[in-house]
C-alpha cells in the first residue's frame, strides 16, 4: 500500500506529442520536459513525436496511439491557444469516448497563480479514448512543467487517492476510486 492508502505505483507507457510548426528535436524543450518528468516518475516513454499543427496529422498519430495496446496515456503540448494555427482541441476532442472537463479547469486554476488571468487563453483539455488517457497542455515549457508537477503526475499514479486515471487505462488492474469517506 502507498502512503495515500491506495495501490502501489504502476508504471504506464506514455506517448508525448509536440504540436508545432517550428520545433524539432533540437529545440523541443516542452516535449523534453514532459519526457524527463514522466521517466523520473517511473513511467515509460512509449513514443515521442513532433507534428505540424494540422488537424489530420494530429488525429492520425493520436489515433494510432489510442489504438495501440502498448500506449496507456498520451500527453500533447502545443496547439491549445487561439491563433489560426492552434487546432489541437478541434483535432482531438472528436476522438474521445469521454471528456475530462476537470483537467482543463484544474490546469487553469493552478496556472492562475503563475501567469494571472492570461490563463484564460489556455484551452488545455483532456479525455479518455479506448482506455487511453489523453491530456493536452499549452506549448510553453513552463506550462508543461506546471501541468505535470501539479496535475498530471498524481493523476497517472495508481497510489494517488481518492482517485486517479490508472483504473481507466487498458492494462489496469487497479481499484476504482475510493470514497472520500
Amino acid at each position: 500500500m502507498s502512503k495515500h492508502g491506495g495501490n502501489e505505483f504502476l508504471p504506464l507507457n506514455i506517448a508525448v506529442l509536440t504540436v508545432s510548426d517550428t520545433r524539432d528535436e533540437s529545440n523541443d524543450t516542452s516535449g523534453q520536459a514532459l519526457v524527463e518528468r514522466l521517466t523520473e516518475a517511473g513511467h515509460n516513454l512509449a513514443e515521442k513525436a513532433i507534428v505540424k499543427d494540422d488537424v489530420y496529422q494530429l488525429r492520425a498519430i493520436v489515433s494510432k496511439w489510442i489504438a495501440s495496446d502498448q500506449v496507456h496515456a498520451v500527453i500533447s503540448t502545443g496547439g491549445t491557444g487561439f491563433t489560426v494555427r492552434d487546432n489541437t482541441p478541434e483535432a482531438l476532442t472528436p476522438l474521445f469516448d469521454k471528456a475530462v472537463e476537470g483537467f482543463g479547469e484544474v490546469f487553469r486554476h493552478v496556472s492562475l497563480q503563475e501567469i494571472g488571468t492570461s490563463t484564460i487563453q489556455s484551452r488545455a483539455f483532456g479525455g479518455i479514448a479506448n482506455g487511453t488517457v489523453v491530456l493536452c497542455v499549452p506549448g510553453s515549457t513552463n506550462a508543461c512543467k506546471t501541468a505535470w508537477d501539479k496535475v498530471i503526475k498524481e493523476q497517472l499514479d495508481a497510489s494517488h487517492r481518492p482517485c486517479n486515471f490508472v483504473p481507466h487505462v487498458k492494462i489496469s488492474q487497479a481499484q476504482a476510486c475510493q470514497t472520500r469517506g
